[in-house]
């Protein structure tokens, strides 16, 4: 089930460890123990798995940051690896 507004805004710290709550297509909310909040996208290229940071809660939307995520994935279909220097 994709993440929402709601979803994010009442996501609590958790004192233990960090956690993740999913969207969709490879992007999940990254939730610290200190209560920071951050879009992240799980890829592969040439064989590795990567991680692009999409940006923060609450200055980038959820909106914004499925946008950063498609821009993403076109770049790497079209073989872009270096992601960080392109989003």
């Amino acid at each position: 089930m994709p993440l929402s507004d709601t979803a994010i805004k009442n996501a609590k710290p958790s004192p233990d460890k960090p956690y993740k709550l999913p969207d969709e297509k490879g992007m999940y909310l990254l939730v610290h123990t200190n209560g920071g909040k951050y879009f992240r996208l799980d890829y592969r290229f040439s064989g590795k798995r990567k991680t692009l940071a999409l940006g923060t809660y609450p200055e980038t939307t959820l909106k914004a940051a499925r946008d950063k995520r498609d821009t993403a994935k076109k770049q790497i279909a079209g073989g872009v690896g270096n992601l960080a220097a392109h989003c």
